[in-house]
């Protein structure tokens, strides 16, 4: 567990940044680093053990089938800082290798239209140059010949850059360099905000504790908190926490070979997980609004749904025996399921980094080269993550990808 102090070293920071998990801490580390910025960075985390954070929760999973190009090229990005991630984190001894474990995703489309979807998005792949394959029924059998395939007219592989990883690890040396590097983290939660006269700029956040610090500029990192910070400025955004469910087991049959991520008609997805263990995932199929403090899950769902699901598909899973499970909160933007990034249209000086909807830890890195970038020079300079802003939302046009989990 993190050991942070509980009061800030000083009374004011260049950027104070609510919320210290994976993208808070990228966010952190890519200020850092940056030649552009010598200024000051307080990240306000409300739980230092991390322990019901969504990062925490997470599946540790990347992938290149997304069906619209920025998405694809905010994977890549971070495909490119695992492959040599401690170079990219300067060459410090301290920080491990990481490895993508690309056995791949494989869709699977039960009818036309969703058989459209993954030739409208392979289209944009190729584009990307995403080694993605369209595959008949025929070819997955011959790939993978533990699948029931009865009801699958086509389905969709990528085996480049894309799996899982260890996303914990890489979180923890982002958090730890940034510290490095001279960020602050404190153990902390932000209650309030204070604007300016105009109401167009924040000057200080107020802590729990009573402290007041000023503020230049302040991140909205909160996971599935984001809507209650954005709400201390008025700001009503479409992000609330949404139950995930994972399942870790072993099948009395073992697989013959490594069994992709596969997204499976019913929306259960399944995947390796180790050398005899597997993971399965989903949620319940009304998706409230969740407390983000409840973990409870759900054993019906597991039962009436997923493990037939899973057991309907891969037929030697009907014999298998759970030996984890847990719950976790994606925050979810309802309005399009995509990030809402970037400066308020109103309050100049508040950006947000929220509303991920599943993408978060693999769309960390580039989030938080993006935002140090704006932060920075008040401009995109690599990836221009202008779609992701909050603009869209007020405007009521939605940020278009048809690869949702």
């Amino acid at each position: 567990m993190a050991k942070f102090p509980t009061d800030p070293g000083q009374d004011s920071y260049d950027v104070v940044i609510i919320g210290g998990a994976i993208m808070g801490s990228s966010l952190a580390w890519h200020l850092s680093t940056s030649p552009d910025f010598d200024g000051s960075v307080l990240v306000v985390e409300r739980d230092p053990s991390y322990a019901a954070c969504s990062t925490a929760h997470t599946n540790s999973c990347i992938r290149q089938q997304f069906g619209n190009a920025l998405n694809i090229r905010i994977s890549q990005y971070t495909a490119e800082i695992l492959r040599d991630f401690r170079a990219h984190l300067g060459g410090d001894d301290r920080v491990p290798d990481q490895h993508i474990q690309s056995f791949g995703y494989l869709y699977l489309a039960g009818d036309e239209a969703g058989a459209d979807r993954l030739r409208r998005a392979h289209a944009v792949q190729q584009e990307c140059g995403v080694p993605s394959r369209l595959l008949t029924p025929g070819e997955i059998a011959e790939a993978y010949p533990f699948y029931a395939l009865d009801d699958v007219i086509l389905g969709s592989h990528n085996a480049r850059d894309e799996g899982y990883w260890d996303g914990g690890a890489v979180f923890e040396w982002f958090r730890r360099k940034a510290q490095d590097n001279g960020a602050e983290f404190i153990a902390g939660e932000v209650a309030g905000l204070e604007k300016d006269r105009s109401g167009s700029r924040v000057e200080a956040a107020q802590l729990s504790s009573g402290e007041r610090i000023a503020c230049g500029v302040v991140v909205n990192a909160a996971g599935p908190r984001a809507a209650r910070v954005a709400g201390m400025i008025g700001r009503d955004i479409p992000v609330e926490p949404r139950k995930r469910f994972s399942w870790v087991f072993k099948a009395e049959q073992p697989l013959s070979g490594e069994l992709p991520l596969t997204i499976d008609t019913s929306g259960v997805h399944v995947r390796q997980d180790g050398p005899d263990t597997y993971l399965a995932g989903g949620h319940l199929a009304d998706d409230p609004a969740a407390d983000p403090d409840d973990f409870e899950m759900d054993p019906d769902f597991w039962m009436d749904v997923a493990w037939p699901a899973i057991a309907t598909r891969i037929p030697q899973f009907e014999a298998i025996r759970v030996i984890n499970e847990w719950a976790g909160h994606y925050a979810f933007n309802t309005f399009d399921q995509n990030a809402i990034v970037g400066p308020d249209p109103e309050v100049s000086n508040f950006l947000y980094m929220n509303g991920f909807s599943g993408h978060g830890l693999q769309q960390a890195p580039a989030m938080g080269r993006g935002l140090a970038e704006w932060i920075t020079s008040g401009a995109y300079q690599t990836l221009d993550l202008g779609p992701f802003h909050l603009d869209r939302v007020l405007r009521g046009e939605r940020f278009g990808e048809s690869a949702i989990i």
